[in-house]
């Protein structure tokens, strides 16, 4: 097998390490990228290229997150992680843990964790790497690799999401808020809806965006039935799917531009947390992105 075609095997891994470390689709797929040339730099054939790779990618996504940081820390309004569509790494064995892991809601615990805790967890945790092979990849003794996965793994359990166990319920309350919103039928939604409910935007000051979270049933709901209609007459449209590894939704504008994401975490049965993110700079990779600004002019207009 040539290197090339190494590479190319290995690729779906080294990008879900590289994304679970940065919450970034465009920094995982730099970091990928990266690993590639260094790879196809290096004289000498290394023993495993998997964990060879792995070492790679995971310094650089550790480099990469700490000069992040700063940025995420002056970030304008909530810091929410890029939307992922589809996982390239699959393994059916751990399908479920897998889709977990890569929740916004576990990337946003994620980042709490200092990044060489977030580079231990991601790899022992998720992608069960031995601890030699985590140990060679952040280039910390392996006494030290335990110790970070044992705080990382404490803090992530402290509050660790969860999710309805059974997918095919999640995605029919999916379609039963999405009909909801398409609908105006606010009695429906709020039902729908835990009392708790919160929903969340992240404009990043690129887009229109809520300035603060909204929390409550009836607020969450009353906000959907107020906005949608006039979003609908002017062509805005959207369409189930997958948002890291949840059900939600992509709304597009009349000509089919991506104009935000929306995910969705639900448990026993209610819809908990609704994840906004508008930030074209964050759907970039979804397609061609849509003038949210204008978007929001002509809903607007619209609504008066």
């Amino acid at each position: 097998m040539s290197r090339t075609e190494e590479f190319q095997a290995l690729r779906p891994l080294l990008f879900s390490i590289a994304y679970r470390i940065l919450g970034s689709v465009t920094e995982a797929e730099d970091a990928v990228q990266e690993t590639w040339l260094r790879f196809d730099a290096s004289p000498a054939q290394p023993r495993s290229t998997k964990a060879f790779l792995a070492t790679v990618v995971t310094r650089i996504s550790i480099d990469v997150l700490n000069s992040a940081r700063v940025q995420r820390e002056q970030y304008a309004g909530p810091w929410l992680p890029e939307p992922l569509l589809t996982d390239p790494f699959e393994d059916p064995e751990r399908s479920a843990q897998l889709a977990d892991s890569v929740s916004m809601a576990a990337l946003l615990l994620l980042e709490r964790l200092s990044p060489l805790e977030r580079a231990v967890f991601v790899l022992r945790e998720v992608f069960d790497f031995g601890f030699p092979e985590v140990a060679a990849a952040v280039g910390r003794s392996e006494a030290a690799c335990r110790q970070l996965a044992v705080r990382a793994r404490r803090h992530m359990d402290a509050g660790r999401p969860r999710f309805e166990a059974d997918r095919v319920e999640r995605e029919e309350l999916a379609l039963r808020f999405f009909d909801a919103i398409r609908e105006g039928d606010v009695d429906s939604l709020r039902e729908l809806l835990a009392a708790d409910v919160s929903m969340i935007s992240d404009g990043g000051g690129r887009a229109p965006h809520l300035p603060r979270a909204i929390d409550g049933a009836e607020n969450v709901a009353r906000l959907f039935v107020s906005v949608f209609p006039s979003m609908a007459r002017i062509g805005v449209t959207f369409e189930a799917h997958d948002i890291n590894g949840q059900p939600g939704a992509i709304f597009r504008d009349r000509h089919g531009r991506v104009l935000h994401a929306l995910a969705l975490d639900a448990l026993d049965g209610r819809i908990q947390t609704i994840r906004s993110v508008i930030n074209p700079d964050k759907l970039r990779h979804v397609g061609p992105v849509a003038d949210a600004w204008a978007v929001d002019r002509e809903v607007r207009r619209a609504r008066h």
